[in-house]
């Protein structure tokens, strides 16, 4: 017998011993037999042509059936089945066949098993990698629509905790008019203590408000002139009280390009950088030195915010700039903003990122590691653009009408 009488010959105990061999319970093993008895159609095809490309649409099927939980368990290999159905084939061959008819039989078979487990690992790679990419894909749109509701908490919140700030701030007026009237010392000091409270919580309030207008790209910048060393003279002195109170020295050394005007929006820059010095101050230790220098580059401006405090390891340098992403003990979390070692929140560094990025800069630390013996320190570097006309017009042609005005005034 040539080989494709023999397939014909052995077709029903082929099918019966692979399906009892591979499927699992009856109802399985009946459509398992169907799918059997397609591929063995088309096997016997690929031997009558001798184009083993016959098998190739049974293949595909079957490398695009498993199930999503399939895919996790490893189940549905194709190439184990293929390689189960040579095994059941060379018994087969050796158990009713001649010696001769079972060498053609498998002499014709292999090069066509060996393509099809070949075109099988193919289908089956390119399936595990959509259904990973799928994965992948939904797994990010699950992480965007936890990262908008936080943001969308954090502006309800926000918003929430506003309204009876501003009740107790009010009432907090009249009992001082109340207390003005009585001149008593020990109500003002209570007073003082509810408005210094009111004044924290208003912080704490206002920043998440900021991180939840960041995280929705609804940040706003007002651009006028600004001047850097202006910016690190005032925060200079807002912060003496602490510093002095630390006994740690602030130098602020006059840098190229601190003097010179660029457009940018002043306030949203103090905030940034109050927040990287207050940071700072916070993980120096006392009798420690924070330094403000920069430099000027090609388009840009770059300010360095260095300290001598316990430094950052190299796994939380990212971590930092990321939401509620505070390094400090949580025990620690109601005392000061420049205690040191302070908890917060950890909102001060990612609005500063956001504030700079919508300014077209951008924000990075680096530092040796963290010890708090040997104290490494970090440094903040701050890029900016050196931007000398402002973005709208509008205020462009201001300028330029005003500088006109004052060269013709001289």
């Amino acid at each position: 017998m040539n080989v494709s009488e023999i397939l014909v010959e052995i077709r029903p105990a082929w099918i019966r011993r692979v399906a009892n061999s591979l499927a699992r319970g009856a109802g399985v093993r009946e459509n398992f037999q169907e799918q059997l008895e397609r591929f063995y159609d088309l096997l016997v095809q690929a031997v009558q042509t001798g184009d083993p490309a016959w098998v190739d649409s049974v293949l595909y099927d079957w490398s695009s059936a498993p199930t999503q939980s399939d895919l996790r368990e490893g189940q549905k290999n194709i190439s184990a089945v293929l390689n189960r159905m040579v095994m059941m084939t060379y018994e087969l061959a050796r158990e009713d066949l001649t010696e001769q008819e079972a060498l053609e039989l498998l002499g014709t078979l292999l090069p066509i098993f060996t393509y099809a487990l070949d075109k099988a690992a193919h289908y089956e790679t390119e399936t595990r990698v959509a259904f990973v990419s799928n994965e992948l894909a939904d797994m990010q749109g699950k992480l965007e629509r936890l990262d908008r509701s936080k943001s969308s908490f954090i502006s309800v919140a926000a918003h929430e905790l506003k309204t009876p700030l501003t009740l107790i701030e009010g009432y907090t007026a009249m009992m001082r008019d109340i207390a003005k009237s009585d001149q008593s010392s020990q109500m003002d000091t209570l007073i003082d203590g509810v408005n210094n409270g009111i004044r924290r919580l208003r912080a704490i309030v206002d920043d998440m408000i900021d991180v939840s207008l960041i995280d929705n790209n609804l940040l706003s910048l007002n651009f006028q002139p600004v001047w850097l060393n202006h910016i690190f003279q005032l925060l200079r002195t807002e912060m003496i009280g602490s510093t002095a109170h630390r006994k740690q020295t602030f130098d602020l050394r006059p840098f190229p390009g601190s003097d010179q005007m660029l457009f940018a929006d002043g306030e949203r820059l103090y905030q940034a950088f109050r927040n990287i010095l207050s940071n700072a101050i916070k993980y120096t230790p006392d009798g420690g030195k924070i330094i403000v220098d920069g430099r000027l580059l090609p388009g840009f401006i770059e300010v360095t915010i260095e300290d001598t405090g316990i430094g950052i390891s190299t796994q939380d340098q990212e971590v930092i700039f990321a939401k509620f992403g505070q390094l400090g003990n949580a025990s620690l979390h109601s005392s000061g903003k420049t205690k040191f070692k302070g908890g917060g929140p950890g909102l001060g560094l990612p609005i500063s990122r956001g504030i700079v990025e919508a300014h077209g800069g951008a924000i990075w630390a680096e530092s040796e590691g963290h010890d708090e013996t040997q104290c490494p320190g970090s440094i903040f570097h701050v890029l900016l653009p050196l931007r000398t006309e402002p973005p709208d017009p509008k205020l462009a042609r201001l300028f330029g009408v005003t500088k006109e005005k004052e060269a013709t005034t001289e």
